[in-house]
């Protein structure tokens, strides 16, 4: 369990908050390409860490991210004119480009300097694998661009389904790097099966397990950690293991075991302290072997205009039980809601905004949930005592570092697997 201190620690992002400035320190989403697909096009609103923001493609096809309220009168850009070059304010006709520059001010005379003399908010963009990725945090600090783990090269076939989710960041990603609540929650579509390894089909995916309590071995990493879930296999048990190692890259990554055909990832943005923009994605480096984007959200019963609204705001609500379907349980579907991140997305909501970790009762099937907590409320003292943030310099992720998954010999040390 934690403090109420210490979870509040980890917990918020708003501000001058330390786990919101560690953020601040990296590369994150801030939309995807497809919101913003057309050059002069309509600007989308874009909430980060607690900001409002505007994203829009210019002219030329570049991205702009730059603050919501015009410099002037503080009215919302987003309903400007995106049009020459920049966006301009409806109210008097004030225009910026996308690094934040005024271009014009047409309320104001001829010769007047002081278009020269401002500077509208603006952060800087960079597109790579179908999103748009920001750096928020001090100039003097700005890392170099390093492509993600899950799209290590310009030509990675990469689907991503995007949902946003009323609860705080923290307790999804916690979801998502807990392999023990795979064998019960997602039961009806993660299915044991007599495979030797992982597979996709178009319906469900396969596992060579039935164990539904695996032994669990953490390896703290300075970008994180690897652990591993260690299951009997359905075949070969006394002389194998069933071996999955997942790879939490600190602060809002997780790398999660493949299946024969793709590899998948979860990235959780902080919209602000209560939102999360969460990112379900498959990867592959042959494309052939990663759905398109429409079907991988459809297999994920996460498509916009069906399950989502064109926000990408959740249409399943606890108000409406995630249309929970009572009949298909009586029938043998173990929750009744379709779509492996739907069925975590109604654990994760009732829990909360921000879940109660002083209430907790953890286990042993808990061990990659207490690594989390130890060291992000770990990473946001270190910060706040002056210290870099976790993941950034020499810290960074290696290039080569993925999730695993596979029936190995017993005497296999899992700590050596995934690693290129």
């Amino acid at each position: 369990m934690l403090t109420k201190e210490e979870n509040e620690l980890m917990c918020r992002v708003e501000g001058d908050a330390p786990m919101g400035q560690i953020m601040r320190r990296h590369w994150i989403p801030a939309c995807l390409s497809e919101e913003i697909l057309e050059a002069d096009g309509k600007p989308v609103k874009v909430r980060l860490l607690g900001e409002n923001l505007v994203a829009f493609r210019d002219s030329e096809g570049k991205v702009g991210l730059i603050d919501e309220q015009c410099p002037h009168r503080r009215a919302s850009l987003l309903f400007g004119r995106n049009e020459d070059g920049g966006l301009r304010c409806l109210y008097h006709g004030w225009k910026m480009d996308v690094a934040g520059k005024v271009v014009d001010m047409s309320s104001e005379p001829a010769g007047s300097e002081l278009k020269h003399k401002i500077k509208h908010k603006a952060y800087p963009t960079i597109e790579w694998a179908g999103v748009v990725w920001t750096y928020m945090g001090p100039v003097e600090s700005q890392p170099v661009f390093q492509p993600p783990p899950w799209a290590p090269k310009a030509t990675t076939k990469v689907s991503i389904a995007k949902i946003v989710i009323p609860c705080n960041w923290a307790q999804i990603l916690e979801g998502a790097i807990d392999s023990a609540h795979s064998s019960s929650l997602h039961s009806s579509d993660m299915v044991p099966a007599r495979v030797d390894s992982a597979q996709a089909t178009a319906i469900n995916w396969l596992r060579p397990s039935t164990d539904k309590a695996p032994r669990l071995q953490s390896q703290t990493t300075g970008y994180g950690f690897r652990y591993a879930a260690l299951r009997r296999p359905i075949t070969g048990a006394d002389k194998n293991d069933y071996v999955r190692v997942t790879v939490f890259v600190a602060p809002m990554t997780v790398l999660i075991p493949p299946n024969d055909s793709y590899n998948v990832a979860n990235v959780n943005v902080p919209i602000d302290d209560t939102h999360t923009a969460f990112h379900f994605i498959g990867w592959a480096d042959t494309p052939e072997d990663v759905p398109d984007t429409e079907t991988w959200r459809k297999f994920l019963g996460a498509q916009v205009g069906i399950d989502l609204e064109e926000n990408f705001d959740m249409r399943r609500t606890p108000e409406n039980l995630f249309w929970q379907d009572r009949h298909a349980m009586r029938a043998g579907n173990f929750t009744g809601i379709r779509g492996i991140p739907n069925q975590d997305i109604a654990m994760w909501v009732t829990m909360g905004q921000i879940a109660d970790r002083e209430r907790d009762v953890l286990g042993a099937s808990d061990v990659a949930i207490v690594e989390f907590r130890r060291q992000m409320v770990q990473a946001a003292k270190d910060f706040q005592a002056g210290e870099a943030a976790i993941g950034t310099g020499e810290t960074r992720i290696p290039i080569g570092v993925r999730s695993y998954q596979q029936i190995v010999p017993k005497e296999t040390d899992w700590r050596a697997l995934g690693l290129d």
